[in-house]
């Protein structure tokens, strides 16, 4: 008798999750990712900042499923992987179309997570530099190396603070990361190396539309946030938004214009849905609407889970973190197995166990339960969370030493221009 086959496209935290809780399913799983590594999302500020290797955050995901490589009765690997692009996925034939190859498929779980939202702002899109996969990380590490080597020789003066003023746009996890670990690098060794800048003169600007940063946590970590940056030397905008961007500025609503080599964007994110057969329903941010059970509407076979699903708890939409996703696999996982057994899928129901974020220089902030957490504390604790969901032991060590060299020693030794 043949084996259901479930398709799962993406391997990102819910998709790579999915295929290891469905590989005792009895099914034949194959995971479809257009890169045969999965990224650990969470550090790329720090590959575009030069603390870490791209490779370190990275990892195989033929290793990570090696562990589910022994057989079944019927010959075949219990997950199998496969290296391609889904163009379309036609729901009437259960069929995905890949860029050399049509999978059939029985149940199928889109996870295929999310891309900027540029938000129409003009020029945004082509002048910006997102943050979300590890090809921009690495062009934004270019970008930022770039400025300075160009800077040390330039002799007009307005050009040189235009290549020395960075604008990083969204007040969110991301940019308030991404604006501390600036701060510590030009903290670090980085003014021994360009001994005729005088890194003084780089500026720092965080832009958020809203009226405080790190919206998804309590206020007082907001406030707190706000403050700190302020300290280490960031200006901040706050209910600011951004008009218009070009090769060497960017233009706010009220007006104002900041010359800038580099503008950073962070400010928002939208489902990076596949093209379908069916037009399916969605939600803000192109998210699409999901049962709670993850079900697509009108798709009893088909799941979406991380980004791409629009799901409401307790009366809010799911933010789609990593914690999130993981957890949607894991529920998946389940229901398609229910399915499998002739019984019907249960609702998911998040389970949070906290929130951290770090602002860089040895502080952050954190909340778990209905405790806050702000300083040493939080920035310790970002670093453990984040150093145990790293997967591979070699990665894990890799970055705790890379972490306790710059940290202990102040400097980024991965200031590289590499093409990628």
């Amino acid at each position: 008798m043949k084996s259901p086959r479930i398709v799962i496209v993406g391997a990102g935290f819910g998709g790579l999750q999915a295929a290891q809780s469905l590989a005792n399913s009895g099914a034949d799983v194959l995971l479809i990712d257009r890169h045969n590594y999965h990224t650990f999302v969470p550090l790329l500020y720090q590959v575009a900042t030069s603390q870490l290797e791209p490779e370190y955050i990275a990892y195989p995901i033929r290793t990570i499923l090696r562990r589910f490589s022994g057989k079944r009765h019927n010959g075949k690997p219990k997950v199998q992987f496969c290296m391609a692009e889904v163009e379309r996925i036609d729901f009437t034939a259960q069929i995905v179309k890949t860029d050399d190859a049509a999978i059939a498929y029985d149940f199928l779980v889109m996870a295929t997570g999310c891309q900027a939202q540029f938000l129409e702002v003009h020029g945004a899109a082509e002048y910006a530099f997102a943050l979300k996969t590890l090809k921009q990380a690495v062009a934004l590490r270019n970008q930022i190396i770039s400025c300075f080597e160009r800077a040390s020789q330039e002799t007009n003066r307005l050009r040189r603070e235009q290549l020395l003023t960075f604008v990083i746009v969204g007040g969110g996890a991301t940019g308030v990361e991404m604006a501390g670990a600036l701060v510590e690098m030009l903290r670090g060794k980085l003014r021994q190396d360009y001994p005729t800048l005088d890194i003084e003169q780089v500026r720092l600007f965080l832009v958020q539309s809203g009226d405080r940063l790190l919206t998804e946590l309590p206020q007082k970590l907001g406030v707190y946030t706000y403050k700190k940056l302020r300290q280490l030397g960031v200006k901040i905008y706050l209910q600011t938004k951004v008009s218009e961007v070009t090769p060497g500025s960017v233009h706010l609503q009220n007006h104002e214009v900041i010359p800038s080599a580099t503008v950073i964007w962070t400010a928002g994110l939208e489902a990076n849905s596949p093209e379908t057969s069916e037009e399916l329903a969605t939600a803000k941010k192109g998210k699409l609407v999901v049962h709670p059970t993850l079900q697509v509407l009108e798709q009893p076979n088909v799941y979406a889970i991380g980004d791409l699903a629009y799901l409401e708890q307790n009366g809010k939409p799911l933010s789609g973190v990593a914690p999130e996703a993981l957890q949607q696999g894991v529920a998946v996982a389940r229901n398609i197995q229910k399915q499998l057994q002739g019984k019907a899928p249960k609702p998911f129901s998040y389970f949070n166990k906290g929130r951290l974020a770090i602002i860089g220089c040895h502080s952050g902030v954190g909340k778990i339960g209905n405790f806050t957490f702000t300083g040493c504390l939080a920035w310790l604790m970002w670093l453990g969370v984040h150093l145990v969901y790293l997967p591979g032991y070699r990665s894990r060590l890799l970055v705790l030493l890379t972490w306790l060299y710059t940290y202990l020693l102040g400097d980024r030794a991965v200031r590289l221009l590499l093409s990628m």
